[in-house]
């Protein structure tokens, strides 16, 4: 039986990785029927052909989605949309592409986006996977967040992490020289786990000694300031694309203000 685990010596590294995604996709969620409020129904059907985007094979023209040339960070799983708007807001000189695939966060994010008119912020609700491998060029990210993902606690379910290897390896392709990939829990483990995935990534480089400190452009959220009050640790793992294998051009890589 073939090894489906060995790449093909004459395939590039960021080719094979997606490849590889293509047939042994990573499932880190489970696609429920939330409810959603009159109000974010209402945002989702009114204010979706404004900053929604159709999941769609083929790399996005970022100048062409934003309608401007500017630094481009991947929000992906943005809940509820809080987080993401704040950020936004905080920071108009960067577009942000958010990722979710449950309805009732995108329209809740859509409502604060419409009330903060706010122009800088896209969505596309469909897997991050299948948007980073069929929709993201390689090098034209200046930045990544992925912030509290599900931590699928139970031993048996760790397979369905979303930070694991096969993905930071193509997510680091997408990064231009000298992007980002910040992601956060308040899972302790989980966070070990990141930051040994990260770590063993060629392409990225930590710019801490290990756990970074909460950069300023991430701001606290209701509950996660619950779980300091409770006792709970947050981790921040904060890495750096590297020049070791060049990327394509696609954007400057600035990064926001307050990244170490």
């Amino acid at each position: 039986m073939q090894n489906t685990d060995t790449p093909d010596p004459d395939t590039p590294p960021a080719a094979d990785t997606a490849a590889r995604l293509t047939t042994q996709s990573i499932r880190s969620f489970v696609l429920r029927q939330g409810r959603m409020s009159p109000a974010q129904t209402r945002a989702y059907e009114t204010l979706h052909p404004r900053y929604g985007l159709p999941y769609a094979a083929g790399a996005l023209d970022f100048k062409r989605t934003f309608g401007r040339s500017a630094p481009v960070v991947l929000e992906i799983g943005f809940g509820m949309g809080e987080t993401t708007a704040r950020i936004a807001a905080a920071l108009p000189r960067c577009d942000f592409l958010g990722l979710e695939v449950h309805a009732p966060g995108v329209g809740a994010l859509f409502k604060l986006l419409d009330e903060g008119h706010l122009t800088n912020v896209r969505v596309i609700r469909h897997d991050a996977v299948e948007v980073v491998r069929d929709m993201i060029a390689p090098g034209s990210l200046a930045g990544i967040h992925i912030f509290f993902p599900d931590p699928w606690p139970k031993a048996r379910h760790h397979k369905r992490r979303l930070v694991q290897a096969r993905f930071v390896a193509l997510l680091a392709t997408r990064l231009a020289p000298g992007g980002y990939l910040h992601c956060a829990t308040d899972w302790e483990e989980y966070g070990q786990q990141m930051l040994d995935v990260l770590s063993a990534e060629p392409l990225l480089e930590n710019t801490a000694a290990a756990f970074a400190p909460r950069p300023d452009y991430r701001p606290l959220t209701k509950f996660e300031n619950r779980g300091i009050r409770l006792g709970h640790r947050v981790c921040d793992v904060v890495f750096r694309r590297n020049n070791r294998v060049s990327a394509e051009s696609g954007s400057d890589g600035t990064t926001p203000q307050g990244t170490a």
